[in-house]
């Protein structure tokens, strides 16, 4: 049935000229002023006539969901009795710098140092500007930024205190290549972060307050799965494709505790860091079929679970045999020449990838624990007399650092050693 026009409009929905209206003669045209004023009295019309703000936007209703966290805002604390790197899942991208202290460089110029690093990354850590930051707008993100300082030999020399024995070297391994600008290090600034930007600012103010103190040694970037990829507590995957880091103790966890704190002298509830940069060469693991890579491993190259059945966090059944009378997994596998023989071999790991053109790729291979030498050596000597993977991979970089415990607002990482 067709509609029929009333007084309140017509059919299409436009109101009727009331009787008394007079009608505005032709015009040929619409001048520049007439659309400006007509629009600016239409806007001012739909305003009145919708009773709000043009500028305001509607409050949420039950239909509209809330957005969602942003991860940019998550703060991490970095006051506390450890460095935050032990109490965090690791960040997508980390930046390990290693430098050298200039000569001179002695006890109080050590404690300057490091209450300026300490106020820039408790700054910084929290989304605040470090003191005369020129682009203080790019740390309001901090995206679960972490700073850790690392203590090599010749600052703890410096420092006027006896070094440690383990705080040295590790002993040469058969398989290492290693090369001077990946070792060694007077001082360690790892960064960490899930944004690269609000990193390399983090890490570019730090350097640029150390400069008067130390000069750079060398720098590692390294990265993991991206925030948000996987299911929180999902295993990363190393440039070979295979999951890395399975048997590891939480970050925070009382495992890892026992695994990694110290209770002795200046370094009491801190912990030691050792940094291992391995090459792996992609190009000849490519011919490699599938049985083989995870066979090097002795584990399946799809979801990580031991050779030997179940899933990922099962345990290996080192003991199992195959068909023909074999062990099913190979007396050189990784995850057999990796294994912890005692409670003393357990250590915490914190790995990162690396890629570039000019320096090929691998893995930032970092491990924590109370003592490099009676709990990482062991492994690492194991590893180096027979293991498939070396087939691939070579040690070219070493460094050892004690990680000193946190501090207190108003303390400064350091003052156990810098202060005692």
């Amino acid at each position: 049935m067709a509609r029929t026009t009333t007084d309140a409009g017509r059919a299409d929905g436009t109101p009727l000229p009331g009787p008394a209206a007079p009608v505005a003669p032709a015009r040929r045209g619409v001048s520049r002023r007439d659309l400006l004023t007509g629009g600016l009295v239409a806007g001012w019309g739909a305003a009145i006539a919708l009773g709000v703000d043009s500028a305001r936007r509607p409050a949420p209703t039950a239909a509209t969901p809330a957005p969602e966290p942003l991860n940019g805002t998550v703060v991490v604390p970095f006051h506390g009795p450890q460095q935050a790197a032990l109490t965090v899942t690791p960040q997508t991208h980390s930046i390990h710098t290693a430098l050298d202290l200039r000569p001179g460089t002695d006890r109080a110029a050590l404690a300057r140092l490091m209450r300026l690093l300490t106020d820039d990354a408790a700054r910084l850590t929290q989304g605040r500007p470090a003191l005369a930051d020129t682009e203080p707008e790019m740390a309001s993100t901090p995206a679960r930024l972490t700073v850790t300082f690392g203590f090599g030999p010749g600052f703890v020399a410096a420092a006027g205190a006896d070094v440690p024995a383990w705080l040295a070297p590790l002993p040469a391994f058969s398989i290492d290549r290693l090369e001077e600008r990946w070792s060694g290090g007077d001082l360690l600034l790892e960064v960490a972060c899930d944004d690269p930007t609000v990193l390399a600012h983090a890490h570019r103010m730090l350097r640029k307050d150390a400069r008067a103190f130390t000069t750079v040694r060398w720098v590692q970037q390294g990265f993991r799965t991206a925030h948000g990829t996987s299911a929180p507590g999902t295993t990363m995957r190393n440039l070979f494709g295979q999951v890395d880091g399975t048997v590891n103790p939480a970050p925070g966890s009382a495992e890892q505790a026992r695994a990694v704190l110290r209770s002795d002298g200046w370094l009491e509830g801190g912990t030691t860091l050792v940094v291992r940069r391995i090459a792996m060469n992609l190009d000849t693991w490519d011919e490699v079929d599938r049985p083989g890579r995870g066979a090097s491993v002795g584990r399946r190259m799809s979801d990580g679970a031991p050779l030997t059945g179940g899933v990922e966090h099962d345990d290996v059944d080192l003991d199992a045999l195959d068909g023909t009378g074999l062990p099913v997994v190979n007396i050189a596998a990784h995850v057999r020449r990796a294994r912890a023989t005692t409670p003393d071999e357990v250590f915490y790991r914190r790995a990162y990838n690396y890629e570039s053109e000019t320096d090929g790729a691998g893995l930032i291979f970092t491990t924590y624990q109370a003592d490099p030498v009676r709990q990482l050596v062991p492994v690492q000597q194991r590893l180096a007399e027979a293991d498939l993977l070396n087939t691939w991979t070579t040690p070219i970089g070493s460094a050892v650092f004690a990680i000193p415990p946190g501090c207190a607002p108003g303390g400064y990482v350091g003052e156990t050693l810098l202060e005692g």
